[in-house]
């Protein structure tokens, strides 16, 4: 009887002859490969290091007498501190106010297409570029010696109206004014850059559409520069409030100048410095957080959905703790068997 080619197929529940064939491991086959996680042994010894090296600062930190803690809780909410710190802040305002102002003036003095305005605005931005800030507020200190009184009348003519120097500008305005100008060279580039940054197909849209050229700054081309003008900014205005340590020169009760006055008479050098450094940290930080959500409010334009604030993640790390616990006291429901009707 002849064997037909269905007589050779396996017989039921066996295996086929090319079963073995398919289920054997190739060798290189990624499927069978062993998973080895990286092990960055570099990078376990740098953290330790670090962590070692920071251990240790901070045991000298609340072991080395020399810091006086005593000393540094006496003096840092004193009444003296305090009152150097408003007068830092108010000088670190008016410098920033003022020297924007006049900073966002000069930049678009330098964009216009008048050579008159552009030399004028780069040669002040050149001059008080080049001149230290110690040098300035010296200057202005001392502008009564140069000019005793200062006045309004026709130019090149006869004076209407003037007054004595010293009346017109102290001590306190002489800083502002050594501040705001030295201040406004830096600002003026700092807005130049955002405004080039901003796409000159901007303009010619908003011009075509008949928007005046003053609206066209104000409305179109800030928002969008504020994105490339603020870090910049930020860095600039923390970089002022340090700056304002200067004007001890001029003998001004600002924050350092108040605390060499204290140092001077008690001879606790160390903790003292170690207060003015406590309270320039905590206004950086002020500045820094004020900084990150000026920053948020002007990317609304280019992101859509901003990332969440640290309060914001902070919020929901608590709110899924919460709701993972009530889940955990919940009371687990049985299985049914299976073929149970419901």
């Amino acid at each position: 009887m002849a064997l037909t080619a269905d007589s050779t197929a396996a017989p039921p529940g066996a295996a086929s002859p090319g079963t073995d064939r398919e289920t054997r491991p190739v060798p290189g086959d990624p499927a069978v490969l062993k998973v080895v996680p990286a092990r960055h042994h570099a990078r376990w010894a740098a953290a330790v290091a670090v962590i070692v090296l920071v251990s240790q600062f901070a045991h000298g930190l609340a072991t080395n007498p020399v810091w006086e803690w005593g000393v540094f809780r006496a003096y840092f909410l004193s009444e003296t501190i305090v009152q150097a710190v408003w007068v830092t802040l108010r000088l670190t305002a008016y410098a920033t106010v003022l020297g924007f102002l006049l900073g966002t003036v000069l930049a678009f003095m330098r964009l216009s297409s008048s050579p008159v305005l552009q030399t004028v605005a780069w040669s002040y931005i050149w001059i008080f570029r080049s001149i230290p800030m110690i040098v300035q507020l010296v200057f202005w200190f001392n502008l009564s010696a140069l000019y005793e009184e200062l006045g309004v009348g026709i130019p090149f003519g006869p004076v209407l109206w003037s007054v004595d120097s010293n009346s017109l500008i102290g001590t306190v305005g002489a800083a502002v004014i050594g501040l705001t100008l030295h201040q406004a060279a830096y600002a003026a580039e700092i807005v130049r850059g955002g405004v080039i940054a901003v796409g000159h197909g901007q303009l010619e849209a908003a011009a075509a559409l008949g928007i005046p050229r003053l609206r066209q700054i104000r409305r179109i081309v800030l928002p969008q520069a504020m994105r490339a003008i603020l870090p910049t900014a930020g860095n600039e205005i923390i970089g002022l409030l340090k700056g304002t340590s200067v004007v001890y020169v001029m003998s001004i009760g600002e924050l350092f100048y108040q605390v060499q006055v204290i140092y001077g008479r008690n001879g606790r050098v160390i903790p003292l410095l170690l207060v003015a450094t406590a309270w320039y940290v905590v206004l950086t930080t002020l500045l820094s957080v004020a900084q990150y959500y000026v920053e948020r409010h002007f990317a609304r334009g280019a992101d859509r959905t901003p990332p969440p604030t640290p309060l914001q993640r902070a919020r929901r790390f608590v709110r899924d703790l919460r709701e993972a616990a009530v889940r955990r006291d919940q009371p687990a429901v049985p299985l049914k068997p299976l073929g149970e009707s419901r």
